[in-house]
């Protein structure tokens, strides 16, 4: 593949030692759309990731990061983009064919002038919607109600069931609060209106509906649009899914911050960022909007799910026989 100057799209990937399946993913990405570029950022990977894309994919950027986060190697991959529109794109992302040459479509029809990014329909390699593709914002309530599980309870009820949304037809578009950045494609328009990825707050977790919430704040609409469509092996990088153990990442030692890591403390960790994150998103658009008890008993729950959430992974870490 052979890339001009600039390119209508540029996808933008993140790697931290999937190097298997990202290879799966820059083969599927190889002739998906002919006006496109990759550029992939490999967070100091130690399974032969970045040798393996030099070596069977030379026409991708590749990127040799120290491992400081996503938001901070998303912010590296657009200082060299080139593209009018980018698609955020895990390693474990697989877009079905058309998707990319119909989202581009969509953004340039006229009628569609204030969108400024969308989602299409993600499904597991289980076949199963993963609706985390398909979110609203996280206020104190939709969160609340997400916890104690009346989301499940009452999946299309408009006042329960706002995590995931389900009130929805998810077999029609219609305009979403957010969603994560295994796949999420934005116009030139809005990424210059709103700037860069926050890698000050967010080092792993949060920065995607920090992302999405700044894209609506901005003016914009962010489209889900299941008439395309993306497989999602989710839990790859982190590995403690079931449907994704046989490719998930087998590295005794992870290469993390300033730090090296074992895999079981490294899964610690993520439980610990992933409700950090909860926290910072909070503390930076929510906490004033709510009275102060309102904000203190909300960063108390996220703390003591923090704690349980590390305690748990422990257990299983001890369980599996992983150091």
């Amino acid at each position: 593949m052979e890339f001009m100057e600039h390119k209508k799209v540029s996808v933008l990937i993140v790697n931290t030692n999937t190097k298997d399946v990202m290879k799966l993913c820059l083969e599927n990405l190889k002739d998906s759309y002919e006006n496109l570029e990759v550029v992939v950022a490999d967070n100091a990977s130690s399974d032969g990731s970045a040798e393996m894309v030099e070596t069977e994919f030379p026409w991708v950027k590749l990127l040799r990061l120290p491992n400081y986060g996503l938001a901070f190697a998303l912010n590296k991959c657009l200082e060299v983009a080139t593209g009018e529109y980018y698609l955020y794109l895990g390693t474990d992302g697989f877009p079905k064919e058309g998707a990319i040459k119909g989202l581009v479509e969509y953004f340039e029809a006229p009628e569609h002038a204030d969108v400024g990014a969308a989602a299409v329909k993600l499904v597991l390699r289980s076949g199963i919607q993963d609706m985390d593709g398909h979110r609203g914002f996280p206020t104190p309530f939709v969160s609340m109600t997400h916890f104690l599980g009346l989301d499940k309870m009452f999946p299309k009820s408009k006042t329960f069931a706002g995590y995931f949304m389900t009130y929805e037809d998810l077999d029609k578009e219609h305009e979403i609060d957010t969603c994560i950045t295994h796949f999420l494609f934005v116009s030139g328009k809005a990424t210059q209106k709103i700037g860069k990825w926050d890698e000050e707050t967010f080092f792993l977790y949060g920065e995607d509906i920090d992302y999405c919430y700044r894209i609506k704040e901005a003016g914009f609409k962010l489209m889900y649009l299941p008439q395309f469509r993306a497989e999602h092996w989710k839990g790859v990088t982190i590995g403690i899914r079931k449907e994704t153990q046989d490719v998930a990442m087998r590295v005794p030692v992870v290469k993390f911050r300033d730090q090296e890591l074992t895999l079981g403390k490294f899964r610690v960790e993520l439980q610990k960022l992933s409700t950090n994150a909860m926290e910072l998103f909070y503390r930076k658009h929510y906490f004033k909007k709510y009275p102060l008890i309102v904000s203190m008993f909300v960063i108390a729950t996220t703390r003591i799910l923090k704690v349980y959430r590390m305690n748990k992974q422990r257990y299983v870490n001890w369980r599996k026989g992983i150091k």
